[in-house]
C-alpha cells in the first residue's frame, strides 16, 4: 500500500508539473510596413528570448512567419497555427466577435494615419472615383482601410451606403499594391501605409485623397498585438514575455528616433533613406504606443454594419486587462 501510495505521489507532481509546462515553441505573423517595426527589433534583438528567461522559462523556439494581409493572419491565429500577431482594429473586433471573446489586444503597438493615394486626376472624395478605378487594401472588406472606405462612403452617400465601394476594392499586399498603382494596371489607388504612401508621392502623378484620422477624427491605433484567452490561461508567462518584450521594443524605438529608422532600414531594405524614416516617425502624427485609440469607435461602426454582432461599449472589452489602466479609447 505504501508503495501504491508513493507511486501515486509521483504520478500526481509528474502531472502538475506538465501542468505548469508552457509551450517550447511560438509562431508570431507579421506583416510588412513601419507599424511593424517593434515586432521587427523584437525579431532582431531576440527580446521574447531575453524576457522568457526572466519568466523562468527555457528559451522557446520563436518562429516570425511574414504574411501580407490580415486574413491569413486571422485564420492563422484561429486555427492555432500562430499564436501572436499584429492586426489593425477591424481584424481585433472580427475575431474578437468570433470567437466570443477569446481573442484580444494584448498591447498596441504603433498609432499613425492611412493615405489613400491616387493616380487619377480630379479625384478628391470617393464619389469622383470612376467605375473602372480599383482601389488596393490589404483584404477587402475585413482591413482598416476597407473599413475606413465603408465609414467614408457612409459620410458622402448616407447611412446605410457604406457598401457603394467595396466593387471597387482588390486585396493586394502594401508591397504589391504600390507596385500597381506606379506601374499604369487597372488598380488607380491605394490606402497606403508608410513608408510606401512616402515613396508613392515621389511619383508627380500621385496625390492623396484623404486619410485615416480625417476619416476616424483623430490618432488611431494602426496595430494591436493580439493572442487568445486560450493560449494565455495555458501559458501566462510566454504571453507576459511577449509583452514585455513589446513594451521594451517600443520604448527602444522612442528613444532615438533616428536609430529607429537606421534599423528599419537595415531589416526591411527599400528605396527610402535614413532621412525620409526619421521624418516619418518623427511627424507629430506618428506614435510608437501601447496605448489604444480609437478602437471603440472603429468596432463600434462594424456593430452599426453587422459584421460585429457582439456590442461593444467600452474599448476594454477588446483587450486584456494588462492594458486597461491606460488612457484608451
Amino acid at each position: 500500500m505504501r508503495r501504491l501510495m508513493a507511486a501515486l505521489v509521483c504520478l500526481g507532481g509528474l502531472a502538475a508539473g506538465a501542468a505548469r509546462a508552457e509551450v517550447a515553441e511560438i509562431t508570431l505573423g507579421q506583416q510588412f510596413g513601419l507599424s511593424f517595426l517593434p515586432m521587427m527589433y523584437m525579431e532582431h534583438a531576440g527580446l521574447i528570448e531575453k524576457h522568457a528567461a526572466v519568466q523562468g522559462l527555457p528559451k522557446p523556439k520563436v518562429t516570425w512567419a511574414k504574411l501580407a494581409g490580415p486574413s491569413n493572419l486571422n485564420e492563422g491565429l484561429i486555427s492555432g497555427a500562430i499564436q501572436f500577431t499584429a492586426l489593425g482594429t477591424p481584424s481585433i473586433g472580427l475575431l474578437w466577435d468570433r470567437t466570443r471573446g477569446d481573442v484580444k489586444g494584448l498591447v498596441a503597438i504603433c498609432s499613425y494615419p492611412l493615405y489613400l493615394n491616387t493616380r487619377t486626376p480630379g479625384v478628391k472624395s470617393l464619389k469622383d472615383f470612376g467605375p473602372t478605378d480599383k482601389i488596393a487594401v490589404p483584404s477587402v472588406k475585413v482591413s482598416t482601410q476597407a473599413i475606413m472606405l465603408q465609414m467614408q462612403a457612409e459620410k458622402e452617400w448616407g447611412p446605410g451606403e457604406h457598401f457603394k465601394i467595396d466593387s471597387q476594392t482588390v486585396s493586394l499586399g502594401h508591397p504589391d499594391a504600390m507596385a500597381a498603382l506606379l506601374g499604369n494596371t487597372e488598380v488607380t489607388a491605394h490606402f497606403a501605409s508608410s513608408p510606401f504612401h512616402e515613396m508613392e508621392r515621389k511619383d508627380g502623378r500621385i496625390h492623396t485623397v484623404m486619410t485615416s484620422y480625417e476619416i476616424l477624427g483623430g490618432q488611431a491605433t494602426a496595430a494591436t498585438m493580439i493572442t487568445s484567452e486560450r493560449f494565455k490561461k495555458a501559458n501566462p508567462k510566454t504571453v507576459q514575455a511577449v509583452l514585455d518584450a513589446t513594451l521594451e521594443a517600443i520604448d527602444y524605438l522612442n528613444a532615438d528616433k533616428r536609430r529607429a529608422a537606421e534599423l528599419y532600414l537595415k531589416l526591411a531594405g527599400g528605396k527610402s533613406s535614413v532621412d525620409e524614416l526619421l521624418a516619418i516617425i518623427s511627424h507629430p502624427d506618428w506614435n510608437f504606443t501601447a496605448t489604444p485609440q480609437k478602437i471603440g469607435k472603429t468596432v463600434q461602426f462594424m456593430n452599426k454594419l453587422g459584421t460585429v454582432k457582439t456590442p461593444v461599449t467600452d474599448w476594454k472589452q477588446l483587450f486584456f486587462p494588462e492594458v486597461h489602466n491606460l488612457p484608451g479609447d
